[in-house]
């Protein structure tokens, strides 16, 4: 499996193409709210988006996702329990800014909903999805077992874990998730993260102070 990845929009939030073969089907995981800044990277790949998985509703990571699906007729996914985010992209602008900055911020016009432990085959790509509350009700990251890759959202980080001060968010949730799901991979797994550098589980077992004693 191929992956590119690239950050976009002044998060700095990265957005992840993943497809077996350049001119063939592909995977999008988060779509920031620059879609013309993803479709470019999409065209130069020569791949078609069968799919574009949310990892979570926070504006950052979804804001693209409705002009993206509209332009290139790809099924967006995302867990129900974030429709209070996803729905009302202005609406988190306004809260967290107190207005609406620039980007692209259209609601898909239909999405598919995501399950704990649902598997899916999209694009030739086997995706385990794995329900992570803690950040917002409805964060989930997506493990591909057959490439030991997780698409980590913003559950971890590079030596952090998300924030959970926002609307929704629980740091007991959040450190349950963590012990009960995500640290249960092997050290091996390549975990990509929704921003900065890849990491491991191994790394950050091992060094991420918020993960001491797990």
């Amino acid at each position: 499996m191929n992956i590119v990845s690239f950050p976009a929009w002044f998060a700095a939030t990265n957005a992840y193409i993943a497809f077996e073969e350049q001119g063939g089907p592909a995977i999008l995981v988060d779509v920031p709210p620059e879609p013309e800044k993803v479709g470019s990277v999409v065209a130069d790949l020569g791949v078609t988006v069968a799919a574009v998985l949310l990892t979570h509703g926070h504006v950052d990571h979804s804001g693209g996702s409705g002009r993206f699906a509209a332009d290139h007729g790809s099924e967006v996914f995302v867990h129900p329990d974030d429709d209070f985010l996803t729905l009302h992209p202005e609406e988190q602008l306004r809260q967290m800014f107190g207005s609406i900055p620039p980007g692209s911020y259209e609601v898909p016009e239909k999405m598919s909903a995501l399950a704990d432990g649902q598997s899916l085959d999209l694009a030739g790509i086997g995706i385990e999805v794995v329900h992570t509350p803690g950040h917002t009700p409805g964060h989930c990251c997506f493990s591909v077992p057959a490439e030991g890759v997780l698409f980590s959202g913003d559950q971890l980080f590079a030596g952090s874990v998300g924030r959970t001060d926002l609307p929704g968010g629980s740091t007991e949730q959040l450190m349950n998730s963590m012990r009960t799901k995500i640290m249960t991979f092997a050290d091996d797994i390549r975990v990509l993260p929704g921003h900065g550098p890849e990491t491991t589980i191994g790394r950050e077992r091992a060094g991420n102070p918020f993960l001491r004693g797990m």
